[in-house]
């Protein structure tokens, strides 16, 4: 097997990728359909738990898509279609943000200049500025047009929650598709790779948290937050995803040791972003995104889907570029 993966070119190795994501995904599909037939249910909890799984199999399929023609068209393509991603998780997270009139100069800002400003640094290989950009300039910019707009009532609430929506969904989010435009040596045309293990480690490390406190039952750290989160199981699913990550190194331009270490980075922020995340839906009175399956958005719970990876791909991204000194 290694010497025919050895055999195939960069773009032969990730379009296999893609046969191998796509096939897990049309083979789950069909279970799933198979199984909703087998088991029909009128309760409300199961109904609910088979919502929240198609949702996600959705959205595991529009992702995997984007990312794929993304990566057929070209890095450029791809960024602007994470730019597209990065719009709607936004719009997910302001539609459950109250805002006033006050606040309309901002959101047009921060929509219509923030973000393909962002972005098209990315293309355009400015990391230093995509860096700096949002966390210094933008942080400027939004409260000034908010104080022009005359409008003072909960001034600094409003703009806390505008700047922390433009943080995660399209800082976060920018980060990703800048994975690609990395140029590592003895690693051209493999970054799609880096994506993928990124998301993979990420996923990986949810999934094993999930399924360890489902067994453990130990007291919530925060219950208020989250009834779920416990340090035994947090500590289980970073080790895991860690070592999963060691395994993938050879998908990597990464030695079998660093493939560990940042896989260690990127779950430890994932997984205490989703949790943070978490919060910031108890604040808003909700359990998801998306309610019920339905997202008020029409982006089908999108941000429920990628909280974890919009704050794992800035560190990750930056502990990169930073250990290779690129």
């Amino acid at each position: 097997m290694n010497s025919f993966l050895r055999s195939l070119s960069p773009s032969q190795q990730v379009g296999l990728l893609f046969v191998v994501v796509f096939g897990l995904l049309a083979v789950i599909s069909i279970t799933a359909f198979v199984m909703s037939l087998k088991d029909r249910h009128e309760d409300d909890l199961h109904t609910q738990k088979l919502r929240e799984f198609n949702g996600l199999l959705r959205t595991s399929w529009m992702m995997s898509t984007v990312f794929w023609v993304g990566w057929a068209l070209g890095e450029t393509v791809a960024t602007v279609l994470f730019g597209l991603v990065a719009f709607f998780a936004l719009r997910e997270f302001i539609t459950l943000s109250p805002t006033r009139q006050g606040d309309h100069r901002s959101l047009v800002l921060a929509f219509f200049v923030v973000l393909p400003v962002q972005f098209a640094l990315v293309i355009m290989r400015y990391f230093d500025l995509v860096t700096v950009f949002i966390p210094v300039y933008v942080f400027l910019a939004i409260p000034v047009v908010s104080a022009l707009a005359d409008d003072p009532q909960r001034f600094l609430e409003r703009n806390a929650k505008l700047q922390w929506g433009i943080m995660v969904c399209v800082y976060g989010i920018s980060h990703v598709p800048a994975l690609l435009l990395l140029k590592f040596p003895d690693y051209q045309g493999k970054n799609a790779f880096l994506v993928f293990f990124l998301v993979f480690v990420v996923q990986s490390c949810m999934i094993v948290q999930h399924l360890v406190n489902k067994r453990l039952k130990r007291k919530p750290i925060a219950p208020h937050v989250s009834q779920s989160f416990n340090w035994s199981g947090w500590l289980i699913a970073v080790l895991v995803a860690s070592l999963v990550g060691g395994l993938m190194a050879a998908l990597t331009p990464f030695k079998p040791a660093q493939a560990v270490a940042m896989a260690l980075i990127a779950c430890v922020a994932g997984s205490l972003g989703h949790l943070v995340m978490k919060a910031l839906k108890r604040d808003r009175g909700i359990t998801n995104w998306g309610s019920e399956g339905r997202s008020v958005t029409g982006a089908s719970g999108l941000l429920d889907r990628v909280d974890a990876l919009c704050f794992a791909a800035p560190v990750f991204f930056h502990s990169v570029r930073w250990y290779f000194g690129i």
